[in-house]
């Protein structure tokens, strides 16, 4: 099998070599092509074997994954400057907290990991650590808010909390989906037959899940008022 697997992978290199079917006396060319697909048939099914669909398939579903989970975090960071501006107006005293909270999303959103970088663990946990970072300082600042009676009644804050508690729920789900396609993903490239094609074919390298950072920091910071 793996020797079949790499004759693909050099027939694969030379898409356009020219293939010339003879023609008996007695024997018309659909005739011909019926009895040569029934030849292939097996050949087929030996390079279907190879994850030669299986491996990028399994790989494209894990990264379209990972976006879902970069997007919800950015929606994340996007609601942080109204959080801020909507306690600084009834807590300024809580400055430090607030300035921990805009230089966390600062750094949060100036680690990006693509969808190349997946195979990195050092950039992965750097993204994690950044944004684990940025969900303690939204939990400080949440906590914070328990002291200003007139912030907790504020509808504005009400709204971006609720916002905010959603797609901290949103991120929680992502992280799910997208570890479930890294095992997929990761389980293909390493498992007989796949596992000759994700190395002759594609170079394949295990991808690495996302994992929390801190205690906690898997779940969504929430406040009850």
């Amino acid at each position: 099998m793996e020797q079949f697997c790499k004759d693909i992978a050099r027939a694969r290199a030379q898409p356009y070599l020219r293939c010339t079917i003879p023609v008996g006396e007695n024997e018309t060319m659909s005739t011909r092509l019926r009895n040569l697909s029934l030849a292939l048939a097996p050949a087929v099914l030996m390079v279907s074997g190879c994850g030669l669909n299986s491996v990028p398939t399994a790989e494209e579903n894990a990264k379209a994954k990972w976006a879902n989970v970069q997007a919800d975090y950015q929606r994340r960071a996007d609601l942080i400057p109204n959080l801020v501006e909507t306690v600084k107006g009834y807590a300024k005293q809580e400055e430090k907290v607030l300035t921990e909270v805009t230089e966390a999303r600062a750094k949060a959103t100036s680690v990006q990991v693509t969808a190349n970088d997946l195979t990195d663990p050092a950039k992965v946990e750097q993204f994690q650590q950044a944004q684990g970072a940025l969900s303690q300082g939204i939990g400080r600042l949440l906590a914070s808010v328990e002291a200003y009676p007139d912030l907790k009644s504020n509808q504005n804050f009400l709204a971006l909390q609720s916002q905010l508690e959603g797609t901290e729920n949103r991120i929680n789900i992502s992280i799910k989906d997208y570890n479930e396609a890294v095992q997929t993903y990761n389980t293909t490239i390493r498992t007989f037959p796949d596992a000759i094609g994700a190395k002759v074919f594609y170079g394949a390298k295990p991808m690495t899940p996302y994992q929390a950072t801190a205690p906690n920091a898997d779940r969504a910071p929430t406040v009850k008022f």
